[in-house]
């Protein structure tokens, strides 16, 4: 499943490149007001982070939410108390898009994640000239090189790489490149099986001072707190706020 998502993502990348080159993205990228500092915005205190997600469907639950305003939905996320908005930006089994991407910049003032199968620089200067401040790197889905080549790229360009991890060698990756924002998602993207205890397994695993991010399987409050007790500064949360009234489901999640 993973390789099918890279590969539908890069198809859909080399169509938009049809229609808009890469100079032309590049430029657009590099005249983009600067990206927020997501980092900051992240860094462990004394409660929990919440990435609220804008996520309209998946491969593993289908349609979700049709979600015809997505800078309505974030702005209510900012409203609940969110620390970054992610938004899915793949076309065919999300049914995202950068449109909704740019939407979300506009009407919030907090960090935007593009979350989508990045694999090539197309896709990064995509990102920034959309307005995104973080950008998704899944180790998974990328050879070392390539996963170098992007870190290094999404940081020149003034952005926060999120290294998605699901094992101790992707965690070991990782932190190869010297990653200071780390994913560890429950969700195996290659079985879609999820592993809610996987976190806590390799939070330990992750030095002091990077950001541990704790991706999948919420749909509770309990589930938020499982993940902290095992280390996590900021945990993910789509589907059960897109599922549900977003704005009480924040605050619930984010009570000590």
């Amino acid at each position: 499943m993973l390789g099918e998502l890279v590969a539908g993502a890069l198809a859909d990348a080399s169509a938009r490149r049809s229609v808009r080159s890469i100079d032309d993205v590049e430029r657009a990228a590099l005249a983009a007001p600067p990206a927020l500092d997501a980092r900051a915005a992240l860094a462990p205190r004394s409660s929990v982070h919440i990435i609220a997600e804008v996520k309209r469907a998946s491969p593993s639950r289908g349609a979700l939410a049709s979600i015809p305003d997505p800078a309505a939905l974030a702005a209510l996320y900012e409203l609940g108390g969110a620390s970054a908005i992610s938004v899915l930006t793949e076309e065919r089994k999300f049914k995202g898009s950068l449109a909704d991407l740019e939407a979300v910049r506009a009407a919030v003032s907090l960090p935007v994640l593009r979350k989508d199968f990045i694999a090539e620089p197309y896709q990064v200067f995509e990102a920034r000239a959309a307005g995104a401040d973080l950008v998704l790197l899944i180790v998974a889905a990328l050879d070392q090189p390539t996963l170098s080549s992007l870190f290094t790229l999404i940081n020149e360009l003034g952005m926060t790489p999120l290294v998605e991890t699901h094992s101790a060698e992707e965690l070991d990756r990782a932190l190869d490149l010297g990653a200071d924002v780390v994913g560890v998602n429950a969700r195996d993207l290659s079985t879609f099986e999820l592993d809610k205890n996987l976190f806590g397994e390799l939070a330990t695993a992750i030095p002091e001072g990077v950001v541990k991010i704790a991706e999948s399987a919420v749909t509770s409050p309990d589930d938020v707190a499982h993940y902290r007790r095992a280390g996590a500064d900021v945990v993910l949360v789509g589907e059960a706020l897109v599922t549900g009234d977003p704005v009480a489901t924040l605050k619930r999640f984010l009570e000590p």
